[in-house]
């Protein structure tokens, strides 16, 4: 199986991600790598590490969630693998709840999320975002 590793989702991805939406709930597992240290996409200078860029996207972001009627359902750090094998293991893995896939589309949307993304960039050195659905 191959992976790898993102800062940013396509349009065609989107777009596939859609014609499969039941109109329910839908959670995304975040599996993210952090930076050693913020970079910035328009190169200023920072003492932040990634993950306190990271945590400058994610409060807000988490509020917005929140008011969307989303949660976040669980957050863990990795500390390691019992089967399977990859090169790096990602550092954090953090579970959202959707009532809808539309109020995830309109989260990312938002004022609030766009705002504050840059530094999920910043903070983020990949990440995948998988969509999935509770059984």
């Amino acid at each position: 199986m191959k992976y790898i590793n993102e800062l940013r989702g396509t349009d065609q991805q989107i777009q596939d991600l859609l014609k499969k939406d039941d109109g329910g709930p839908v959670c995304m597992i975040n599996l993210m790598k952090f930076r050693e240290k913020a970079k910035y996409e328009d190169g200023r200078e920072t003492d932040l590490t990634g993950v306190e860029a990271y945590d400058l996207y994610g409060k807000p972001t988490g509020e917005l969630i929140a008011e969307l009627g989303g949660e976040i359902v669980f957050t863990a750090v990795l500390k390691g693998m019992v089967v399977g094998e990859v090169e790096e293991l990602w550092d954090v893995m953090a579970i959202a709840k959707y009532p809808t896939l539309q109020s995830f589309i309109d989260m990312t949307s938002s004022p609030i999320y766009r705002e504050a993304y840059h530094h999920r960039i910043a903070g983020l050195q990949g990440q995948l975002n998988i969509a999935s659905t509770q059984v």
